[in-house]
């Protein structure tokens, strides 16, 4: 019988299953106020935040397929929020930038994710979003260390590359 594994107190999961509770709830507002999808409030925050970009740089920047950046970036340019640039170097690459409309709906959309916050923190209780991002600024601070993790798990025999790749 496999020793037993409590999934509770697995860390990954659990800033998983918070991160999207989180992400969900906060997705309700602006899916009521703008109909907005969370890959395209992913897409207009990422262009909101950074400026111009490539979509293969949104996706990087939000951490989204490559599908869903098209999908998203489609939506946004039909709403006229966001508008496609032709590279002078390489025709095979469009910069992305928000027109307008795009940077007013990203401010807008920007107070209301404050605002969220404010909300976020008085559930939480005083200090917890600065302990939470002090523990997350450590761990992105660490992005190499976390990605040999799963070498250093296959080298110890339990598990082989096709299970730790399996989705």
């Amino acid at each position: 019988m496999p020793p037993s594994f409590d999934l509770e107190s697995f860390l990954p999961y659990r800033l998983n299953r918070a991160a999207e509770l989180i992400s969900l709830s906060f997705a309700r507002e602006y899916k009521q106020r703008y109909q907005m999808t969370r890959p395209e409030w992913r897409t207009l925050a990422a262009l909101g935040s950074a400026g111009r970009m490539t979509a293969t740089e949104v996706g990087a920047h939000s951490n989204m397929h490559k599908t869903k950046v098209s999908r998203a970036v489609r939506e946004l340019e039909q709403r006229r929020w966001l508008k496609r640039t032709e590279d002078d170097a390489d025709r095979r690459v469009e910069h992305l930038e928000l027109t307008a409309a795009g940077l007013k709906a990203y401010r807008e959309i920007a107070d209301l994710a404050r605002t969220y916050q404010a909300s976020l923190e008085q559930v939480l209780g005083a200090g917890a979003i600065e302990r939470i991002e002090a523990g997350l600024g450590v761990g992105s601070t660490l992005n190499c260390d976390f990605a040999a993790i799963p070498m250093a798990y296959r080298t110890q025999g339990t598990a082989d590359e096709t299970d730790l790749l399996a989705d």
